[in-house]
């Protein structure tokens, strides 16, 4: 595991390297340039590049952590690729759902692999699920989501390069919105921004705006309407209260 910079997690977790782009919104993925990066510096778990990977030595990881936190599966990669065989995937939610005191945030851009494997896989409470959605055009993956047995669901509307009307938010515990960043970010409309902001409202669904993104992300910085909105669903609210108090780290 490693501490994450990312505003709505604590620490990111692994087990599975690489990816494929699905979508527009994966134009300028982070994790490409990331995975260059770390196989040029020689770090053995990215020897592979961005090709798919997996990693059985990283399934006892989350064990290692007795303080619970909120974690990030696979940041570097989309646990339900379509060249994942079934039974990795059942390792890794054998591991969520025995290191219990965690929680885990899962995100795809293949919620429709998602509700195809719902019927194998074990969600316990801690488990959360979420897709990406970019704008209309994969606004569909919603209702993929939507079809999955997790108690909490989420959406993850970064990039976000277009607008989201009308969003069906039935059964979705949460929303993230940001925008690209690094030197081809594409620009985000603060319309688009408040339009998601007044849907989740309207359907009381907790709304996380995280950055305005551009070539220089805290500059931009993450300011909407004149206030920061960092909402979330209680329990991971919690969580990382309670770790950001000084509390003791162990593992």
């Amino acid at each position: 595991m490693a501490q994450s910079s990312i505003e709505w997690t604590e620490v990111t977790w692994n087990p599975v390297t690489g990816c494929t782009k699905a979508s527009p919104g994966c134009r300028n993925c982070y994790a490409v340039t990331m995975s260059r990066r770390l196989r040029a510096m020689g770090v053995e778990k990215y020897r592979n590049g961005f090709h798919l990977t997996a990693h059985p030595e990283e399934l006892d990881r989350p064990f290692e952590w007795i303080k619970p936190r909120v974690i990030f599966v696979n940041s570097m990669s989309d646990l339900f690729h379509e060249r994942l065989p079934l039974d990795f995937i059942e390792l890794v939610f054998k591991t969520m759902n025995e290191a219990d005191w965690h929680t885990y945030q899962v995100l795809t851009k293949r919620p429709e692999l998602v509700a195809r494997y719902d019927p194998f896989l074990k969600w316990n409470d801690n488990i959360w699920m979420g897709t990406s959605v970019e704008d209309d055009n994969v606004k569909w993956r919603i209702r993929m989501l939507q079809k999955c047995s997790a108690a909490t669901k989420f959406l993850s509307c970064e990039p976000l390069i277009g607008p989201l009307r009308r969003m069906p938010l039935a059964g979705i515990d949460w929303v993230i919105v940001g925008g690209e960043s690094g030197p081809r970010a594409r620009p985000m409309k603060e319309e688009w921004v408040l339009d998601i902001r007044d849907q989740c409202r309207k359907a009381g669904v907790p709304f996380f705006f995280k950055q305005w993104g551009g070539v220089n992300k805290k500059a931009t910085g993450r300011i909407l309407d004149g206030r920061t909105y960092d909402e979330m669903p209680e329990v991971a609210r919690k969580v990382m209260t309670s770790r950001r108090q000084n509390l003791p780290a162990a593992g």
